[in-house]
């Protein structure tokens, strides 16, 4: 059964969308413990998404499947028939060079045509591949990730676009008994194949591959992030990727009307990108147009570029893409009306969203459309497909992750005053790759996956009403009176707040008296505010008065609403070095790991606490 999105009173009229009426079921047990699960039943699901493209070759194959940018600035465009044409003819050529999960497949750069044709070829073959973070090959100094996942890969065939981006990652941690392929500029002192030689003549051996893949073969690896240490290869089964595209057909039903046209950068190494937004398009036969741009700087033009001309009936970015495109928007009313102008639901994923990006993108939708359009967040990890909880309302608020989708089980255990989540059902991992002893840790006694994450209900009287974020387990401390401090509202609290000045704030206050943060600017906000030219380096802009009296100023408000010692913060420092990937302050994702912050900038953790004051400290009046 299917509803139309409810709109929240007084405001304009939302714009009519089918999505899917989850209704929970709650067990509530008597230490506690709540069981949630979804009283839809979920509707059976393919073997692998190589039978959805095989359906719709048949069905629609002149169709565009995927395009991308070319050389010309034109769009490359592949239909449903020559992709998977292309893909069997990959899959002939794997299934002679001796591949398999113990020698399988990485893909070291990052979204394209190519990129995706290997990884279907080898879902035809049977044989696991792993998209690698290009980050860890083109950021890195030290390709210490980089190295220490092919040791634990071991593969057997390397696939790069461009062998000279790559050529200094590959000459240091490619394995010289692993096949390179590369479809340009192959490095020099490697030999190399030719993506062009890669595939072979399409043969019965192929359809004997595929009729053998069963659905708890290992599809693909997927690294973690590596917020909290290494990243580790989480195994990903066909039934992980089928069964949840049938939990997300049960929410975003509207893809059931009209095959979904997606303008997606999310990059493909991470679980959003690739088995979600990706496998949407696959399952569904709508058409994926890869942005070539992201939410940085130089990005944010691309993907205004690509939004001027394509307009997507469902747009997938995180809170920081959102924020970067309401302000294109505003600025260019034909980029906005191209881009609601079929516009279904935005989706947003991987952070909190703020109150003023939805604010903002409310009113220019309805100054494009005289419509809201609806936005909706999920909850999920690598480890779960992703999806496991989707809002198929109109929230009204930011931050509503909603109910479990079809066939999942929620879990919320007791745990210091919180709910930590765990999940089940045949969207969860077995386990990571090589690892058995971090495979046991990962699930409870039942077989419940520990996601880490703390919820709690938006309304307690109203399960059915959603949940929302309460934060990482691993992130709350104590104060030294023994208060406790819920890192994950507060971070998301402190960032909305000093928006758009902050990109990021780590926490303090471990067994001291009083909450301080560590923050990571944004350098081009807080360089325009400060007057300053490009040629200005970091340092210079932290240290500029008006950029330190406007984080006084929005230290001081936020005080004024947080009275209580686990939620007020009293001191600030405004640095000047970005998180370094190397050290694994900062994951190829963005994200921050607030554990290796504190550690390695122990010092400057010090001297937010010193007395007297440094000069590097913002604090408040009355810090006490």
């Amino acid at each position: 059964m299917s509803v139309t999105a409810r709109s929240a009173s007084g405001k304009p009229p939302l714009r009519a969308v089918r999505l899917g009426r989850l209704d929970p079921v709650i067990e509530r047990r008597a230490d506690g413990t709540i069981v949630m699960r979804c009283a839809q039943a979920l509707a059976p699901y393919p073997t692998a998404w190589t039978h959805s493209l095989d359906r719709w070759a048949k069905e629609a194959p002149d169709r565009i499947f995927v395009a991308q940018r070319d050389a010309t600035g034109g769009w490359r465009k592949l239909t449903y028939k020559d992709a998977r044409n292309q893909a069997r003819r990959i899959a002939a050529g794997l299934l002679a060079r001796n591949l398999s999960a113990e020698r399988p497949i990485a893909i070291l750069s990052g979204n394209d045509i190519e990129h995706l044709l290997v990884a279907l070829g080898a879902m035809y073959a049977g044989i696991p591949y792993a998209p690698v973070s290009a980050a860890y090959s083109l950021m890195s100094a030290d390709f210490g990730k980089l190295k220490y996942i092919m040791d634990l890969l071991t593969p057997g065939l390397i696939y790069v676009t461009d062998g000279a981006s790559f050529a200094k990652a590959i000459d240091a941690a490619v394995p010289k008994d692993a096949e390179l392929v590369v479809t340009r500029n192959a490095p020099a002192g490697r030999e190399s194949t030719a993506f062009a030689d890669l595939a072979a003549e399409d043969s019965a051996a192929v359809d004997t591959a595929q009729s053998n893949v069963k659905p708890d073969d290992i599809a693909k690896f997927l690294f973690t992030s590596g917020s909290t240490g290494q990243p580790k290869a989480v195994i990903n089964t066909h039934r992980m990727l089928t069964s949840n595209q049938a939990m997300l057909l049960e929410s975003l039903t509207f893809v059931k009307d009209e095959p979904p046209v997606i303008v997606d950068w999310l990059p493909w190494s991470h679980t959003f990108g690739s088995n979600h937004n990706t496998g949407l398009v696959i399952t569904n036969g709508g058409s994926l147009y890869i942005d070539d741009g992201n939410p940085t700087p130089p990005g944010v033009p691309k993907t205004v570029r690509n939004l001027r001309e394509i307009a997507p009936t469902i747009y997938f970015n995180v809170p920081k893409g959102f924020e970067a495109l309401a302000a294109e928007f505003r600025a260019d009313p034909a980029l906005r009306d191209n881009f609601f102008s079929r516009l279904k639901v935005l989706f947003y994923a991987g952070a909190a969203l703020s109150q003023q990006s939805w604010d903002a993108l409310e009113a220019l939708a309805v100054e494009a459309t005289g419509e809201r359009v609806i936005f909706v967040s999920s909850l999920g990890s690598t480890e779960t497909a992703p999806a496991a909880l989707a809002c198929t309302w109109d929230a009204g608020l930011p931050g509503n992750i909603g109910v479990p989708m079809p066939g999942v089980e929620l879990k919320l255990v007791p745990n210091e005053g919180k709910l930590e989540a765990r999940l089940r059902g045949p969207h969860i991992t077995p386990g990571y790759w090589r690892q058995p002893e971090l495979t046991q840790t990962a699930f409870d006694e039942e077989g419940f996956y520990k996601l880490g994450d703390a919820l709690k209900f938006a309304d307690p009287i109203d399960p059915a009403k959603g949940l929302l974020f309460d934060g990482r387990i691993a992130e709350d401390y104590k104060l030294s009176t023994g208060t406790w401090v819920s890192v994950g509202p507060l971070r998301a609290r402190c960032i909305d707040h000093c928006a758009p000045l902050v990109r990021d704030v780590v926490f303090a206050g471990a067994d001291r008296e009083d909450i301080a943060v560590l923050v990571f600017p944004d350098i081009e906000a807080c360089r325009k505010l400060a007057g300053l030219g490009g040629e200005a380096a970091p340092a210079a802009i932290v240290a500029d008065a008006k950029v330190r009296a406007a984080f006084a100023a929005r230290l001081q408000s936020l005080a004024k609403d947080s009275p209580g010692s686990s939620t007020r913060i009293c001191r600030a420092i405004i640095m000047e070095a970005p998180p370094s990937l190397d050290v694994g302050e900062a994951t190829d994702k963005g994200s921050i790991n607030q554990r290796v912050v504190l550690r390695h900038r122990a010092a400057l953790v010090d001297e937010l606490y010193a007395r007297p004051l440094s000069s590097r400290v913002i604090g408040l009046d009355d810090p006490k």
